[in-house]
């Protein structure tokens, strides 16, 4: 009979303030590694947390946080969103602005107690009910705030309508038409909550133990 496994269970994570200390390293704290590897939010990686943060909070979720290992990234209630952003300017040089466009709409789920590597037999598919599609629009640095949301362009998809496009990525063009146009920060709720009507939740059963 085989050995029944020792899964190493990590704890709920602690939400820190900023203001801890390293140990063994004089007057360096947890600020000090925010501001260099998340101090310029035009980074891609950046931006891309930003865009999540920014509908989360315009969703209303309480003690908001970002689940790196999870299918989809934020959860609204019981309706289970993905956030993808774009942006013409880059922390880089340019020739020219950058097209808008956003890739990684399909996804494969994995879990560590699924058999096999762990990966969900189904393969790439989309995973959330509703996509929201986050482009910034600002097109002259002088001008460029990352912490305005009027800069920004929130599109909101649901799933059905996206997975019909059979599309790994899109571009801003078909974003809008899908979309129907750009939705405010502010009414990102009553959007998101529309556009969840009658979408599944492929997640809801353990899909890793059939």
């Amino acid at each position: 009979m085989a050995e029944e496994t020792q899964w190493l269970v990590p704890p709920p994570s602690l939400s820190l303030s900023g203001r801890e200390k390293f140990t063994g390293i004089p007057d360096t704290t947890v600020q000090d590694f925010w501001q260099f590897a998340l101090g310029d939010l035009r980074m891609n990686n950046a931006r891309g947390y930003l865009a999540e943060f920014l509908v989360g909070k315009a969703l209303g979720i309480g003690d908001l946080k970002r689940i790196e290992w999870d299918s989809y990234d934020l959860l609204f209630g019981d309706i289970t969103v993905e956030i993808k952003s774009s942006a013409y300017l880059q922390s880089w040089e340019q020739k020219k602005i950058s097209a808008l466009s956003f890739s990684g709409l399909q996804g494969i789920r994995s879990h560590p107690r699924a058999p096999g590597d762990g990966m969900d037999p189904a393969g790439r598919r989309f995973n959330a009910m509703v996509y929201v599609f986050c482009a910034h629009t600002e097109t002259d640095h002088a001008k460029y705030d990352q912490l305005n949301v009027s800069q920004w362009e929130f599109h909101v998809v649901p799933r059905s309508v996206l997975a019909a496009t059979g599309q790994k990525s899109l571009g801003i063009a078909k974003v809008r038409q899908l979309s129907g146009g750009p939705t405010p920060w502010a009414h990102l709720t009553d959007r998101v909550t529309a556009a969840a009507a009658d979408q599944r939740r492929d997640d809801d059963a353990l899909w890793w133990e059939t």
